[in-house]
């Protein structure tokens, strides 16, 4: 195949994946004036449901324009040659191929980020501001910026040079020693995730002694749940919007709650949703995630080992010199039908899990509160009532209120 046929079928994958998803976004959309489920009247009130439409829109028209810019900004700078421009700096400035790579896609990634910058302002700033949800402050939303750069070149600049420096000394077996690489730390995040990276972002303090943490642990002692590290931690600093999670593995399991959490939803309701969250655990769906997770990546990475090194790749992208980072960027694109056949399974998955998890809660403890705190939850995030099908199998991990509901009424 010639660089220019490859170059236009990369053309090709990232228009197609466009129109998709804007197909499945105005099919959405168009469900958003649905009646809504007989079982979720009690959710909103008049006021309420026509603000939460109103969400629904903005967030789409703001959607839509946001992706657009960001694909015809990508064919642009395709057409122009930019990854080779990029290239001949990152070569200009370095002679080692590491170094090369992680200038090129340092330079890329933040140059990516710098541009996105306006949307991200506005969605946070207008937006989430004009329907009650922003609580984050310039000064808190300038920091997570700084502190996510950090954290890319960090740690995703120290994961990149080793798989790099792989490819150097191995050749097409790299992919073995970066598949270990990237399952270890995969594991290691999932197991120090709420000590290393949390504590950046956010303060987290041990639940007080009262009459929540009370309930949380006669139900866990009541299940043989070990679960001793109970916290809370300061959503509120940049959003009304509420969550609670479990992360870690033996003694770091730990469960966090969002302050907002704490504030929107009942003792009991709380305890319901905690109920499901064990659920996950007993049923092991985190491991099983983990472990489909890293399958994804040493099939995905294996597949990468065979093609990285064609000169091909490099040519279509407009660069004469083969080079790992540039086979790389080719690679990416025209893997991302595979990728969302992936991501299709696992989301297909994630909601088997989620039935799951929700039959545990309601037989280990009850249903009724964990109903009348999934529809707080869904009202306080103006969450969409009528998602379409076809959206729902495309994007969602979770299956749609309505169906968790009838589920836990049966």
């Amino acid at each position: 195949m010639s660089p220019n046929t490859l170059f236009y079928i990369i053309v090709a994958f990232i228009v197609i994946d466009f129109i998709v998803d804007q197909i499945l976004d105005t099919l959405n959309a168009r469900h958003f004036d649905d009646p809504v489920p007989a079982s979720l009247k009690d959710v909103f009130n008049k006021d309420e449901y026509e603000k939460s439409q109103q969400y629904k829109k903005n967030r789409h028209k703001f959607g839509v324009i946001s992706s657009s810019f960001s694909v015809a900004l990508l064919l642009v700078f395709l057409f122009l040659n930019g990854f080779d421009y990029v290239d001949s700096i990152a070569r200009s400035w370095f002679d080692n191929p590491i170094l090369i790579g992680l200038v090129f896609f340092g330079m890329i990634m933040l140059a990516s980020d710098i541009l996105s910058l306006p949307f991200s302002y506005y969605s946070t700033f207008v937006i989430e501001e004009k329907f009650g949800f922003n609580k984050t402050t310039k000064k808190t939303y300038f920091l997570d910026k700084l502190k996510g750069w950090g954290m890319m070149i960090f740690l995703g600049g120290g994961v990149l040079a080793l798989i790099i420096w792989f490819y150097q000394i191995a050749g097409d077996s790299f992919w073995w020693y970066a598949w270990i690489l990237v399952a270890v730390f995969s594991i290691f995040l999932n197991m120090f995730y709420a000590r290393l990276i949390v504590p950046l972002f956010n303060k987290q303090t041990p639940l007080p002694e009262g009459s929540l943490r009370t309930k949380i642990e006669e139900y866990a002692q009541k299940e043989g749940f070990n679960l001793e590290k109970i916290f809370v931690i300061d959503g509120s600093k940049r959003s009304t919007k509420a969550n609670a999670y479990f992360s870690g593995f033996g003694n770091e399991k730990r469960v966090t709650l969002y302050d907002t959490l704490i504030n929107d939803l009942e003792d009991e309701e709380i305890v319901g949703v905690l109920a499901h969250e064990v659920g996950h655990y007993r049923k092991n769906h985190i491991l099983i995630n983990l472990i489909s997770s890293i399958i994804i990546t040493g099939f995905t990475l294996w597949l990468l080992s065979l093609f990285v090194g064609c000169p091909v790749l490099s040519q279509a992208l407009g660069v004469e010199q083969p080079s790992f980072h540039i086979g790389l960027i080719a690679f990416g694109i025209l893997y991302s039908p595979i990728s969302e056949v992936t991501g299709l399974l696992m989301n297909y998955l994630s909601r088997k899990f989620e039935y799951q998890a929700d039959n545990f809660a309601k037989t280990t403890y009850k249903a009724a509160p964990l109903i009348t705190g999934l529809k707080k939850l869904t009202k306080n995030s103006l969450s969409n009532l009528t998602p379409h099908p076809a959206y729902v199998f495309v994007h969602y991990s979770h299956p749609p209120l309505y169906k968790r509901i009838r589920n836990l009424h049966q």
